[in-house]
């Protein structure tokens, strides 16, 4: 930079020394030699002033950008910093929020061993044919205490009873005492189970599969069979019973595959029920229940209403005839009032009469009488 101005300045030095030499073509080279040297010095000095002045305004310059950059640059400081500790928060809050995941995630996965484990233990319990029915009677009683409440064993005055004993020395798992047309239904439990596993067994042959499926077939036949001849019995039960199967499974499986052994236990008056089907058909009953008694406080209100109707003609009745005698008397007072006002008025008007001048008017009276009495004679 500084070489630039000096070369400027050294061009402008030698077009100044040209106009000098032509506007003083007469004058002496020594005139021209001092004032060429004076131009020199004042040259020099100018451009000595100039540099000093350009290099404070270079240093004022350069310290205000030192300062403009600082004072962004503390701005980006503290705006990443800002980022930062707002990023800082959000990722510790995302990690919390992933710890907490991973701990409901490890008690999820505690609680699903647990019920693997349990449900192990369950299959192995379930293969027991006698541990199978006591899951079935369990089952049963449970749904039946969630739709009616509890009972006692042999009491009619509930809606049902488990373990009930009929006449023909059977013992139904449940009597439920259905509205008619319906009435007394015996439900009993059966959990086909054995054959039902090895013919859904994806491991074996179709041939051994197809084998275990006419098994598990002849084996709901006999439930239903064995539960039409203990559980129908006329003149004590009704002429249908149901067949719980505790398994929603079984139940899918015979009424989406096995349709024969649906037509088979309509034929013999056994309805097939899970424990789905069987919730809705006691929640109907539950209803139908609700509903009768219902009805019949309605009919003991209606009654209590037509008493009650008949008590308050009576009131009225009564009370017409107190409103008739409450009005006599009503006008009896009124005239006895209007009788006291006259006799009052009366005791005024003798009360302010004025003695003397009745007296006064009096003897004229009997004057004028004694005269006329007296021409009468004459």
């Amino acid at each position: 930079m500084e070489y630039v101005i000096i070369g400027l300045l050294g061009i402008v030095i030698i077009l100044l020394i040209i106009n000098i030499i032509k506007s003083n073509n007469a004058s002496s080279s020594k005139d021209i030699i001092e004032r060429m040297g004076r131009l020199e010095v004042n040259l020099n000095k100018e451009i000595a002033d100039f540099k000093i002045n350009f290099s404070k305004d270079l240093r004022g310059d350069f310290e205000k950008l030192v300062e403009s950059i600082e004072y962004k640059l503390n701005l980006i400081n503290e705006r990443v910093n800002n980022q930062l500790s707002e990023n800082f928060e959000k990722s510790n809050k995302t990690f919390m929020n992933v710890l907490e995941r991973l701990t409901a995630i490890d008690e999820a996965q505690k609680k699903i061993d647990g019920l693997s484990s349990e449900i192990v233990s369950l299959q192995s319990v379930l293969t027991d044919k006698k541990t199978r029915g006591t899951f079935g009677e369990v089952n049963l009683e449970y749904i039946l205490n969630n739709a009616f409440g509890p009972a006692s064993i042999n009491d009619k005055k509930n809606i049902y009873s488990i373990q009930y004993k009929l006449s023909n020395g059977a013992i139904a798992d449940c009597l439920l005492y259905a509205p008619a047309p319906l009435g007394t239904i015996a439900i009993d439990s059966k959990f086909p189970l054995e054959n039902y596993q090895r013919m859904i067994d994806k491991n074996r042959s179709k041939e051994e599969r197809a084998l275990f499926e006419k098994n598990f077939v002849n084996d709901v036949k006999k439930h239903i069979n064995a539960i039409a001849e203990k559980y129908i019995i006329p003149g004590e039960t009704s002429d249908e019973a149901i067949m719980f199967l505790p398994a929603e499974a079984l139940f899918a499986e015979i009424n989406a595959y096995h349709p024969e052994l649906i037509n088979y236990a309509y034929e013999r008056k056994v309805w097939i029920a899970g424990p789905t089907t069987l919730i809705s058909t006691l929640s109907i009953i539950s209803m139908i229940l609700k509903n009768m008694e219902r009805d019949k406080y309605a009919e003991v209100i209606h009654l209590e209403l037509d008493k009650l109707a008949v008590e308050f003609n009576r009131y009225k009745d009564r009370w017409d005839k107190l409103s008739r005698s409450v009005k006599s008397v009503n006008q009896s007072l009124d005239d006895l009032h209007t009788t006291t006002e006259k006799i009052t008025k009366r005791f005024e008007s003798i009360r302010n009469v004025d003695v003397d001048k009745i007296s006064t008017n009096n003897q004229e009276l009997l004057e004028e009488r004694n005269e006329e009495d007296e021409g009468v004679l004459n």
